[in-house]
């Protein structure tokens, strides 16, 4: 039975707070799960932020759980979309996959073990990760918990919004063009895409040259930190080794930033119009930075977006293709349009049909943007943007039925702040620290220097006490 006071506390808690109690003997891994089990059966049929429930594998983890870990027995999630923890599906929301069961471990999964995270489930993506809502045929539409009717972001949406509403405190989240940021602006947390390298891919070599990351999704800057300072660290032959500080995250987290030199901007790079208040959100951050002493300036991007866009599409595709081409081996026949969804369709086609010297240019192209967006902002210790160019859209506006994917990918011009930042390698993290007048949250972006994630996480840990976000809770909580 599981007591009113461990709800109210459990709910109430960051991870690091609960594996704290855990530590010193005030609660057990046993009785966080069966806290969290509570919480996902009163929230998860509102919102739908759950796919899997995993509760005899979480039990019997939290038997044998090491008490000492940094997250001990800290109930989690996995997302849907290819991470592997032995015994979970496994299926990336996709009707082709549907009956897939993971049997064997990521090395990022070996380490979430190794930190003491507890499987408690899996939370919902868009089919392939390849949507900026969390939408899927498969298994549903995720709700947003601060607002009904709209999106809670994608693609790592059911994270987003079981952290949101305090089913879990943490969660995997993973990025391929704002996947992270977007859910976490739209629910109200904390989204950190970390340096392209900083978490290993393996056993896979890569994944989108570079443009594929993984983290979570949290509701502290020092939760982030502290799973960052978990997972992180390269193998020998990634091909992708950002310098190492030399002491943890957490600790360079929890140290004020000195004066920093930060640029600002909240013109969209693709020349599209920005919501009005987001562009306020910005600017109020911008103020509480300038009031920590830290000099700022205006600074537009020089970026033509949208054919950017356009090539870092081509580039997936082929991506996409190339990874049902391997799917097709564990699932022992061809993949068919009936299997996936219209775009996913549409995506795969287009990478079949797209030729190696095609593919190899657009690859070059997308390496010089990267080079050119870092010494474009290279001047500054931060760059602070939107998150996204508008408020959380209406259900059905980004619309995986869609079989022409450049029509399809009209839509995402409210991510022109965020995908350009899985090109350049740059961490970037959303934080909430704006709202709408509807009580609806809006996310602000901090990028900072390849390898460089301390000073965002420094100074993303200075607004949240500046800012503080961590009280507000939304409709459908815990």
């Amino acid at each position: 039975m599981v007591t009113d006071s461990l709800l109210k506390t459990y709910a109430n808690s960051d991870a690091l707070d609960l594996a704290d109690l855990v530590h010193r003997g005030e609660v057990s891994p046993a009785e966080l799960v069966e806290a969290a089990i509570t919480l996902v059966e009163k929230l998860n049929p509102a919102l739908n932020a759950v796919i899997h429930r995993l509760y005899d594998m979480a039990r019997a983890q939290a038997q044998t759980v090491d008490k000492n870990a940094p997250f001990a027995g800290v109930p989690f999630l996995l997302k849907e979309l290819a991470s592997s923890w032995t015994g979970a599906p496994n299926t990336n929301s996709c009707f082709y996959l549907k009956d897939e069961v993971a049997d064997f471990d990521t090395e990022v999964v070996r380490r979430m073990k190794a930190a003491g995270l507890v499987l408690v489930g899996k939370s919902n993506a868009p089919e392939n990760g390849w949507s900026i809502t969390t939408e899927p045929k498969l298994y549903g539409t995720t709700k947003n918990p601060w607002k009904e009717g709209i999106t809670p972001g994608g693609s790592s949406g059911g994270a987003a919004a079981a952290v949101a509403s305090r089913m879990v405190p943490i969660a995997e989240a993973s990025d391929g063009a704002g996947s992270i940021r977007i859910p976490a602006s739209c629910c109200g947390i904390v989204g950190l895409k970390p340096s392209r390298g900083r978490v290993s891919l393996a056993p896979f070599g890569d994944y989108w040259y570079g443009g594929a990351y993984f983290l979570c999704c949290s509701r502290s800057v020092r939760d982030t930190a502290a799973y960052l300072d978990a997972v992180s660290g390269a193998l020998p032959g990634d091909p992708y080794t950002p310098p190492v500080p030399d002491a943890s995250w957490l600790s360079l987290s929890a140290q004020a930033p000195k004066k920093l030199r930060i640029g600002f901007t909240v013109t969209p790079p693709n020349g599209t119009t920005i919501d009005a208040e987001v562009k306020a959100a910005v600017l109020a951050t911008v103020a509480g930075l300038e009031r920590l002493g830290h000099d700022v300036e205006e600074h537009d991007m020089p970026l033509d977006a949208d054919s950017v866009w356009a090539t870092y599409t081509n580039m997936t595709c082929v991506q996409t293709a190339a990874t049902f081409d391997y799917h097709e081996t564990v699932i022992g026949r061809p993949v068919t349009s009936g299997d996936v969804e219209p775009v996913t369709w549409a995506i795969i086609e287009r990478g079949r049909a797209t030729g190696g010297v095609r593919h190899i240019s657009d690859v070059e192209q997308l390496r010089q943007v990267g080079r050119d967006i870092v010494g474009d902002l290279s001047p500054y210790d931060l760059f602070v943007t939107p998150t996204l160019t508008q408020l959380p859209r209406p259900f059905g506006h980004y619309d995986m039925s869609e079989t022409d994917i450049d029509r399809y990918n009209a839509k995402w011009t409210d991510a022109a702040f965020a995908f350009p930042f899985n090109i350049s390698g740059q961490p970037a993290i959303s934080l909430p620290l704006g709202w709408s007048k509807d009580g609806v949250p809006i996310g602000v972006q901090f990028v900072g220097r390849y390898g460089d994630e301390a000073t965002v996480l420094a100074a993303s840990a200075q607004l949240e006490r500046e800012m503080p976000w961590r009280d507000r809770r939304p409709p459908v909580s815990g």
